[in-house]
């Protein structure tokens, strides 16, 4: 699969282009400087960098890789770029009182993203730390929810392709919002346990 990986040179984006270069994908760096996208891509064994405008529709999969924070200021900037290519939303908005919280819109990022492109968003991979995810594949489940059939068929074989668990179709963008929650749900734990925590599901076939 070509993939191209848009805010690629912050933690997530580079451990994530790390796997899909070992799983033998090609993968190209997007960022806002293009110099630095293309140091990264060389960094992980990427096929190359460029701006994120410039590489976002010559693919099959884009990843918004971004900090929440830029992620729908980014993909709104793609709307006219992506072509047919769909889009996969990763970020978590998160809130600190007391503990992470979601975010305070009832809306995840990723249905908001799809108001500002005309082409597929699928969101997934909320689960999974960068930390754990740039040395090797976590022994975890992943999980992709999406609208569009066959956008939501790459985003799950993308992600199958990054973890040691299984890739699994958690149903229709809406249910983003969970996922996105789900990355409080870890980061709590993670700061109470002092660990590293991951999700396995079971009970399914």
């Amino acid at each position: 699969m070509r993939v191209a990986i848009l805010g690629g040179t912050g933690d997530f984006g580079l451990a994530l282009a790390r796997r899909l270069v070992e799983a033998g994908d090609d993968v190209v760096i997007g960022s806002r400087d293009a110099g630095r996208a293309q140091e990264k891509a060389r960094e992980v064994g990427a096929s190359g960098g460029g701006v994120n405008d410039e590489i976002a529709g010559d693919v099959e999969l884009a990843v918004l890789a971004t900090n929440a924070d830029a992620a729908l200021a980014t993909a709104a900037a793609l709307a006219g770029r992506l072509g047919s290519t769909p889009l996969l939303s990763v970020a978590s908005e998160l809130r600190f009182a007391g503990g992470a919280l979601p975010g305070t819109d009832p809306r995840s990022l990723a249905e908001r993203a799809q108001d500002l492109v005309s082409v597929p968003v699928v969101a997934g991979l909320h689960s999974l730390a960068a930390g754990k995810l740039a040395h090797g594949r976590p022994d975890e489940d992943a999980f992709v929810c999406g609208d569009d059939a066959a956008a939501k068929a790459l985003a799950l074989e993308l992600a199958a392709k990054i973890v040691g668990g299984r890739a699994l179709d958690a149903g229709p963008l809406a249910g983003a919002r969970a996922l996105e929650g789900m990355t409080a749900v870890i980061v709590n734990l993670n700061k109470r346990y002092k660990g590293h925590a991951g999700i396995r599901v079971t009970g399914l076939p």
